[in-house]
Parts: structure tokens; C-alpha cells; sequence
């Protein structure tokens, strides 16, 4: 029963991937060129990617047979994360672009909305929402506040985290399901076979640097995470992992992660599989060429 549920969920969410990302490709709404950005090889990329990835996870999420409540705040999370994510893919403003949640939470203390400031606002609005939706009621109520509390900043903050990951081809999916499948497999089998459809059907073009997340797929895949643990783990492990995401997302306004990462084998090769080669250096020989 639980390899089934894992089954149905995966299958769902990866068709579900693949039929809109076709759809979108067809008719890209707005024209081709408003979803095209320019990758880390200065080489043209689609965001078409991340609308298809959160539709296949809401699809996931509503076939994934947990319960009412967890399937509820999936859906929402996932769903919210990944509308206010495209709005600032499609609607940010490139010469006054500000970075980071340092810098976005500092526009807005200025008094500036930018398309950023919104998305922060908005999932994080949303997440507490969810939390209160997907929180079992305790006997406590301060017991009870605490939890949602701590399950509202656990997604919000999950979601803008993968995001931060999502700096090179097939880094924030394999995050993702890294994320999803060790702790959560056996408590909510459904969502992590439904998260790992659709890092299935994403792979194959993030890997070769035709599509990528963007914020509209990267924020819906993190809120997706950040729900399950947020449904699913205790409570010491979801304040460990709030307080791992905190730690990262800090050490993320100082620290390159994509310097971490090359300067640490094991990290190197698996950020590394399945993606292009690294183009040879400037005046570097061909590997592929004869010596004259």
C-alpha cells in the first residue's frame, strides 16, 4: 500500500509536469522571450520550468492520500509559494534589483514594495496560514501558538532557502528531494513520492541548461518541503530544522554556497552530476583535439 501511494503521487505530479511544461511551450503566456533569462554560461534559459513544477506538485499533493489537513496546507503552500515566485520572475524591475531577504526586508523598512518585498510578505503570510491550517489543535494553546509559529517560519523560510540554492543546473532539486526522503518516505509517502515525480520530469532540461526553476519553481518546491516536515516531523525535529534553515539562510548573506560547494569534494561531485562539463578555460587545449 505505502509503495503504491508513493506510485500514484509520483506518476501524477511527473505527468502532470510534463503535459503543462508542453502546454506552456506551445503558447508561453506573454511570448517566449518574457520567460527567457541568460544562465551562468551567459547561454539563453526558459523559466517555463517552474510553473510546470508547482503544478505538478499541487497535482501530487491532491493525489498523494494523506490526510485532509496536510493535503490542505500543501496545496496552499506549495500553490502560493509558486504564484508570488513567478510574479517576481516575470515582474522585477532589473535596474533597481535588490538581493537577498537582507536586502528586500531592508527595502521594505524603507518603505519600498519591490517585487521581492512581496514575495517575502506573501509566503510568509501564506505559511503562517498554512500553519494554522496543518498544525494539530493541543491542549495548550501557548503550546499550540509555539507550533504554528515555529511551522509558518519553518516553510516561509524552507522555501527562500532552496531558492538560495537555486544558482546552478539541478542544484535545487536535488536539494529537494535530498530533503524529502530520508525523514519523510515513511511518514508521508505519498508527498515525497509526489516530490520526486517532479524532480523526475525536471531534471532531464534543468540538467541540460534548457530550463530552470526560477523563483516560480524553486520557492514552490522549498515551501512543498518546509510543509511536509512542518505536517509530518516532531516537534524537536522541526525546531532543529527551523533553526538549521535560519543558520543557513544567515550564513547565506556572507558565504557563496556555490564556493562551499566546489571546495568540498563530496558536495563538488554531487552538484556536478548529471550536468554539462565545465567549459575549458580561456587559451586551455581542447580536450578533444589532437596536439599539433
Amino acid at each position: 500500500m505505502r509503495a503504491a501511494r508513493v506510485l500514484a503521487a509520483g506518476l501524477v505530479a511527473a505527468a502532470t509536469t510534463a503535459v503543462v511544461r508542453r502546454a506552456l511551450n506551445a503558447a508561453p503566456p506573454g511570448g517566449p522571450d518574457r520567460w527567457t533569462r541568460t544562465n551562468h554560461r551567459d547561454e539563453p534559459v526558459s523559466m517555463l520550468e517552474g510553473p510546470a513544477a508547482a503544478a505538478g506538485l499541487v497535482a501530487g499533493a491532491t493525489a498523494c492520500g494523506a490526510a485532509p489537513r496536510t493535503r490542505a496546507a500543501l496545496v496552499i503552500a506549495t500553490g502560493a509559494a509558486g504564484a508570488f515566485g513567478v510574479v517576481d520572475d516575470l515582474a522585477e524591475d532589473a535596474a533597481t534589483r535588490t538581493k537577498g531577504l537582507r536586502g528586500h526586508l531592508g527595502a521594505l523598512a524603507r518603505g519600498e514594495l519591490t517585487t521581492g518585498g512581496l514575495k517575502v510578505l506573501g509566503i510568509g503570510t501564506t505559511a503562517l496560514v498554512v500553519a494554522g491550517v496543518g498544525t494539530p489543535r493541543r491542549r495548550s494553546a501557548v503550546g499550540h501558538v509555539a507550533d504554528v509559529v515555529v511551522n509558518g517560519a519553518l516553510i516561509a523560510g524552507t522555501a527562500n532557502l532552496v531558492n538560495l540554492l537555486d544558482l546552478r543546473p539541478g542544484r535545487a532539486l536535488k536539494a529537494s528531494a535530498a530533503l524529502t526522503a530520508p525523514v519523510l518516505a515513511a511518514r508521508e509517502p505519498g508527498s515525497t513520492g509526489a516530490l520526486l515525480g517532479v524532480v523526475a520530469a525536471s531534471a532531464p532540461a534543468d540538467l541540460a541548461e534548457r530550463d530552470m526553476l526560477g523563483d516560480g519553481g524553486a520557492n514552490a518546491l522549498g515551501a512543498f518541503v518546509g510543509t511536509q516536515w512542518a505536517c509530518a516531523a516532531s516537534r524537536p525535529v522541526r525546531v532543529t530544522a527551523l533553526a538549521t534553515v535560519v543558520g543557513l539562510t544567515l550564513a547565506s548573506e556572507r558565504v557563496s554556497f556555490s564556493a562551499v560547494i566546489d571546495r568540498t569534494p563530496w558536495l563538488r561531485r554531487v552538484d556536478r552530476l548529471g550536468r554539462r562539463p565545465a567549459e575549458p578555460a580561456a587559451g586551455a587545449p581542447d580536450s578533444g583535439g589532437t596536439a599539433g
